[in-house]
């Protein structure tokens, strides 16, 4: 029986806090929400945030996360604020040695936890104003420091997240061609992208569309399942906006091989909702999507209007899975 990973933002835990925590003064620490995450029902892995989530030996806390029962997916890069103007693009040469130094040890931490997955997001590497950017040096700046990061740990993932814009007005990598185009010139086998559903929706783009496209050119090393309304990174419940562009991506992923954890990148903290409950529901939704998913593959007549491009026959097809005969 094919055993699927589930991972989630560890962040999300600190929703409701008050009402979990009755005595709490401030902010849940890690240890504790990693406690809370420990009682969602199927939830296999966590991934964390470096270096914001790793405030002791690492060694002790992943005695402590396996202890309740969970294994850490992955690494996910944080820069604080002094890279307001860049981390792998800051027009300081020192700070982009230190946002380099910095990501090599979260590589060397998250073998502590024995993992060997690293999402970049490069939130501040962007540009606000016309005249402010000198866009080709920006570039090969950014390009050598992936090589560099992936010269220093080729036994780990180095995986690529792309987002339009936020915090920067534009993104040094805000779509799905950018990036390609950023790996082809990394050059590195072991760089290749995570796909956020909530951005690529932001970026005006197919998620299954996106997803065959980085197949053909790299691999597709992380997974961030949410939802929104194309505006911005709402971080909405999977499938609760867009059902069928969803189940559209889990097919197409299923098609491709995909082998990672769906990790849910979702926001419950932004309206107080009991992230225990939302991601249970998360993990259901994943699990009646997938069975969908693969009921389409037996389909002919699906094959057949998809290979027509016979928009009116597909979605007949599909409505019936979703909606009921």
């Amino acid at each position: 029986m094919e055993q699927l990973r589930f991972a989630t933002r560890l962040n999300s835990f600190a929703s409701g806090a008050h009402l979990y925590w009755k005595d709490l003064k401030g902010k849940p620490t890690t240890r504790q929400m990693i406690e809370r995450a420990s009682t969602v029902k199927g939830l296999t892995d966590l991934d964390l945030n470096y270096p914001q989530h790793i405030n002791e030996d690492p060694k002790e806390l992943r005695k402590f996360i396996e202890g309740a029962g969970l294994k850490v997916n992955g690494m996910a890069m944080r820069y604080d604020g002094k890279f307001q103007l860049g981390a792998f693009t800051n027009p300081d040469r020192a700070l982009r040695r230190e946002a380099i130094d910095l990501t090599k040890r979260g590589i060397d931490c998250g073998r502590e936890f024995g993992t060997n997955l690293m999402t970049i997001w490069l939130g501040q590497d962007g540009f606000d104003y016309s005249f402010q950017a000198h866009y080709q040096k920006m570039w090969d700046d950014m390009i050598t420091a992936f090589q560099e990061i992936a010269e220093y740990a080729p036994d780990c993932n180095i995986s690529i997240e792309y987002k339009p814009n936020e915090p920067r007005s534009f993104s040094i990598l805000p779509d799905v061609s950018t990036t390609l185009l950023a790996i082809s010139d990394i050059g590195a086998k072991n760089v290749g992208m995570t796909l956020d559903f909530a951005h690529v929706l932001y970026a005006d783009e197919m998620p299954a569309f996106a997803a065959a496209m980085i197949a053909k050119r790299c691999k597709i090393m992380g997974l961030h399942l949410n939802d929104g309304y194309h505006k911005r990174d709402d971080g909405l419940m999977v499938a609760s906006a867009n059902p069928k562009a969803t189940l559209e991506l889990i097919w197409q992923l299923r098609k491709s091989g995909f082998d990672g954890a769906y990790y849910f990148d979702t926001f419950p903290d932004a309206s107080g909702l009991d992230p225990v409950r939302e991601c249970e529901l998360n993990i259901k939704t994943v699990h009646q999507l997938i069975h969908i998913a693969d009921q389409l593959n037996n389909i002919k007549e699906l094959e057949q209007a998809i290979e027509q491009q016979d928009a009116v026959s597909s979605q007949a097809i599909i409505n019936q899975f979703l909606f009921g005969r």
